[in-house]
């Protein structure tokens, strides 16, 4: 039987997230799973419950993955080399950096403190994954793929610290591409995961040219395609898939 590759997938905590959508798809197309969560900020911040990374990770298992599910607050700085050190020495074929701390508050209303652990989460432990998944690439290489966004009036440590992870991810692209690892963003736009309001999902929408908003699976599908064999000669690149909304 052939073996199944490794996918380390972060911020896997919600059911009806964009995290938790692409982790579907991956063990769907037959990867087995590493997947981040942590539930203070799902259950304070996003009002999930504190089971729902367990739920996530048998409906995975019922996909036929194998999953192993780590808590971890990737605010702290050991926690990268925390997480490859629970694999094992598992060989991760593909790192999809889907997890974000976002609270709004503007260039007047921001504190310190909220910066900094905007940049630790969405910036600092991003480039410290990084750092760990090259240090154990299998020889054949692998796949890297952030999620990102351009909301940052009155969203300005989120928006920023995203726009760092760009740059971290074309860092990547140049430096890891000799050992064959491919870097690539998605930008989703507007994903209704819950967090918006009927006002908020009314004006989006008609700002779409779709008609509709995007959903998980739209994301999870181009992500599916980025960590493929399909995708090897794409790097460096940030990918809008957003059904149009930017234009």
């Amino acid at each position: 039987m052939q073996q199944r590759p490794l996918a380390l997938v972060t911020g896997v905590g919600r059911p009806q997230g964009i995290s938790a959508g692409i982790a579907a798809r991956l063990a769907a197309d037959g990867w087995d799973l590493a997947i981040t969560h942590w539930s203070p900020v799902d259950v304070e911040q996003y009002g999930g419950a504190a089971d729902d990374a367990q739920t996530i990770a048998e409906e995975l298992r019922g996909l036929g993955a194998a999953v192993t599910r780590l808590e971890v607050d990737l605010a702290d700085p050991d926690a990268a080399r925390r997480v490859f050190a629970e694999l094992g020495g598992a060989s991760v074929s593909a790192l999809v950096l889907s997890h974000s701390h976002s609270v709004d508050s503007g260039i007047l209303d921001t504190t310190v403190e909220s910066w900094d652990r905007h940049f630790a989460v969405n910036a600092r432990a991003s480039w410290l994954l990084v750092a760990e998944f090259a240090r154990q690439s299998p020889p054949t290489g692998g796949r890297i793929v952030a999620l990102t966004s351009d909301h940052v009036i009155h969203n300005l440590p989120y928006g920023a610290s995203k726009g760092a992870l760009d740059r971290l991810m074309l860092a990547a692209a140049g430096e890891l591409a000799q050992q064959g690892i491919t870097a690539n963003i998605v930008n989703p736009g507007p994903i209704d995961t819950g967090w918006m309001t009927d006002e908020v999902r009314a004006a989006l929408t008609e700002r779409q040219p779709t008609g509709r908003l995007g959903l998980p699976s739209d994301t999870a599908e181009l992500v599916a395609f980025l960590v493929s064999e399909r995708a090897a000669w794409i790097t460096g690149q940030l990918i809008t898939s957003d059904g149009g909304f930017s234009l």
